[in-house]
């Protein structure tokens, strides 16, 4: 089991190596009468040889007639005990096409050895796609993600079927684990040969699987592939639609979480694997995203238990076949005996990627949820673009945004994003394009917190954030043509326009702006402030709620409109200041919108469906400021540590003041304490959406900003006066945060939302 680089199916041909030959002719003359739809113009055949893989050697067979069709057969020589089972093969693909589970058509089963030296089986064959490279490298993000989608659903619908239907009663139903562990490690013992023998990583592993089986329980049996991977599927020529699944070799009647664990193998980084996946693909879902699907589909409860046991499992088990490929090569029977000799370095690694499933992780806060192997990759590079990039070019920043003045945006940023871009950090907020949940990117929106600069040079910043999360789930194909790819391109950037001034927002039915039909298009008449972003000279668009029709029922009263900002009635009236500060070059304005002539087609959803797309927007955007304000008190924790050590009053340092050791000592169990609620509250977003979710958006959005403004605070006080002036970040940064105690609403709003679903919970 290794990773090689894409090819299509045709492209896996080549002509049958010496070693794995057989007699065509021995072949011809077994299947004249037995296959007739296959010999109607000759009995010649051309056999081709499927070069990918190391299992039971696989063949192209195409007939005179232009019939084509697959043999599979078991390798020559000596093998490993109970391997290779062809027969068995085909009498469980014989099975699941009965049920219409996609597999390939079985056409016949030869258990005669004496045809072409060993037992075979024939079936159709199947023209699709075939992926070996499991980034899907060269398709678009979209197809990407429905390509897992449609695997996802195909190992469901695997999962789903019922035993008895498949009548396979020779098929063994006891202890799934218990079986595997045995016969793993049988196979590797038995496959430790030559100069390459047992490794003390695969002994410690082998031990800690036999220690700990899970709680077998019959009412989970169904069918278990074995080998469910990317590699085994072949999909729809043109269509995101799985075909067939294919190699049917290590299936067995088991947990289903052993399929889903080797699923999610690919996340796990393989120093020595010619293949590791160390950077987001847009489009393709991490392990968390496929986890929470298959649950839902399966209706089962999150976490799923035991799933690190079958993860360590799978480790051991791909370990142990690689060592019996190595030792195949050693036989001169492997499939493919020169990659077979190149995979061994394998082995070592991946028993101590087992291994490292069986133990705690580093980040105690991380290791209460099962954040993903592959998330903690790109977790690792936005720390370092943050710390080797990011900060050190903060002062060039500030320094060239003072030299420009306002509302004109430093050539650094540029240079930095093109380098985020580059490096494959970029739209990560956003799961349909990063293929990463809100779990998995907290820790990243915290590390991005730690630079006032940080969001925007990974494009995840707000309100451009939240616009585009509003466009990918509600806008229609040429709204996201039109604005939602360059916005992730970071072409061009937006504002939000739904607070005024004339009403209390707080209370966002009172929003009086409003959106009138005229034949084919809207006028919109308002006033609105606090619109974030539009100082931006490359802000271009903005989305705006208001009334579209007062009569209905007052959640119902509402849209949103997409308004570009160089519209005939769109006047930018001033540029508003947080605590004095204007947030150059990205602003807050407050925006007159007078007769506004917009399109219809703009309008996003539908009228009347304002607060349905508010609420979507608005759940992500408020937990993702509380995923950055971590990292910013991450910050001001560590200046205030690091002026406490250095800084003397009164003949000592503040670090030997109680009150300021007090204010550390607080600060940091006030800041872990909030990390931990980000986690749950984003866990509750990927289980349940927003709307399930906004008990726990609502606790950290208050908790969060008191928090956040508590130790900043402390923080300003350890520095002095110089903590409220220009020469350090902790008086903007102070500001920033206790305008988060009304932004996106105000901490009452929240407490009102906790305090009704506390009671609801206990009626």
């Amino acid at each position: 089991y290794f990773y090689i680089t894409i090819m299509q199916q045709g492209e896996e041909l080549s002509s049958v190596p010496s070693k794995l030959a057989f007699n065509v002719a021995s072949l011809e003359k077994y299947l004249k009468g037995r296959l007739p739809d296959f010999f109607e113009a000759s009995h010649q055949i051309t056999v081709q040889f499927f070069k990918h893989g190391q299992s039971n050697p696989t063949y192209l067979l195409t007939f005179g007639n232009g019939e084509v069709c697959v043999l599979r057969k078991k390798p020559p020589g000596d093998l490993l005990n109970k391997a290779h089972k062809v027969d068995r093969e085909y009498h469980v693909i014989s099975a699941l096409h009965r049920v219409g589970f996609p597999v390939p058509r079985p056409l016949l089963l030869c258990k005669n050895d004496s045809i072409i030296g060993t037992q075979f089986y024939l079936m159709e064959y199947v023209k699709g796609r075939v992926f070996h490279d499991v980034t899907l490298s060269g398709l678009l993000p979209w197809e990407r993600s429905a390509i897992y989608q449609s695997m996802l659903d195909t190992l469901v619908h695997l999962h789903s079927i019922p035993m008895q239907s498949l009548r396979l009663s020779n098929f063994a139903t006891s202890d799934y684990c218990k079986r595997q562990v045995k016969v793993w490690s049988g196979n590797y013992t038995a496959a430790c040969v030559g100069d390459f023998g047992s490794i003390s990583e695969m002994e410690q592993l082998g031990d800690w699987l036999r220690q700990r089986y899970p709680l077998h329980d019959p009412k989970q049996l169904c069918m278990v592939h074995g080998d469910f991977r990317m590699e085994n599927i072949i999909f729809h020529p043109t269509e995101p639609r799985v075909l067939a699944v294919i190699d049917w070799e290590l299936c067995a009647l088991g947990n289903p979480l052993a399929d889903i664990a080797h699923m999610l193998m690919i996340y796990v980084p393989i120093p020595s694997s010619p293949y590791n996946l160390t950077e987001p693909v847009a489009g393709m879902p991490d392990e968390s995203s496929l986890v929470k699907s298959y649950a839902v589909q399966r209706n089962l409860k999150l976490p799923l238990t035991g799933l690190r046991y079958f993860q360590a499992l799978s480790c051991y088990r791909m370990a142990s076949i690689i060592q019996g490929v190595y030792a195949r090569s050693v036989w001169g029977n492997a499939s493919n005996e020169e990659d077979a000799r190149h995979v061994l370095d394998m082995v070592k690694p991946l028993a101590e990627a087992g291994l490292a499933f069986t133990s705690s992780s580093k980040s105690p806060a991380l290791d209460l949820v099962h954040y993903p192997s592959h998330a903690r990759v790109i977790l690792n590079e936005v720390k370092r673009f943050v710390d080797e990039i990011i900060l050190p070019n903060e002062e060039v920043y500030f320094n060239q945004a003072k030299q420009l003045g306002d509302w004109k945006i430093p050539p650094i940023m540029e240079e930095m994003k093109a380098k985020a871009k580059e490096a494959g950090l970029w739209n990560l907020f956003l799961p349909g394009v990063s293929g990463l949940s809100q779990l998995a990117y907290a820790p990243m929106a915290e590390e991005m917190g730690r630079s006032p600069i940080a969001p925007e040079v990974f494009n995840c910043s707000a309100p451009d954030t939240g616009n585009m999360e509003v466009l990918w789930h509600f806008g229609n194909e040429e709204q996201k043509k039109k604005w939602l790819t360059p916005l992730l391109e970071g072409e061009i950037r937006s504002c939000f326009s739904m607070t005024e001034p004339g009403v209390g927002s707080s209370d966002a039915t009172n929003i009086a702006c409003s959106i009138t039909r005229h034949g084919n298009s809207y006028i919109v008449n308002g006033r609105k402030w606090w619109s974030s972003g539009a100082g931006d000279p490359r802000c271009k668009v903005a989305i705006v709620m208001g009334v579209t029709d007062k009569n209905a029922d007052r959640l119902h009263q509402h849209s949103m409109i997409i308004v570009p900002l160089d519209t005939k009635g769109v006047t930018k009236i001033r540029p508003l200041t947080v605590f004095g500060y204007n947030d150059s070059p990205h602003g807050h304005f407050e925006i007159d919108y007078a007769n506004v002539l917009v399109p219809a087609e703009n309008l996003l959803l539908g009228e009347g469906r304002g607060f349905e797309i508010a609420q979507g927007r608005l759940g992500p955007g408020r937990i993702h400021h509380c995923m950055r304000m971590v990292g910013m008190c991450e910050r001001a924790l560590d200046a205030m540590c690091k002026r406490a050590m250095v800084r003397k009053t009164f003949g000592k340092e503040l670090l030997g003041q109680q009150t300021v050791r007090t204010w550390i000592a607080e600060s940091r169990m006030e800041l872990d304490q909030v990390r931990l609620l980000v986690l749950q509250a984003a866990l509750a977003i990927d289980n349940g959406g927003p709307k399930l979710a906004r008990k726990e958006i609502a606790m950290i959005k208050v908790a969060g900003a008191r928090a956040g403004c508590k130790i900043v605070d402390r923080a300003i006080q350890v520095y002095g006066a110089e903590g409220v002036c220009q020469d350090t970040l902790l008086a903007p940064l102070y500001a920033g945060i206790r305008s988060l105690r009304i932004a996106d609403g105000p901490d009452e709003v929240h407490l009102e939302t906790v305090c009704k679903e506390e009671i609801k919970s206990k009626l």
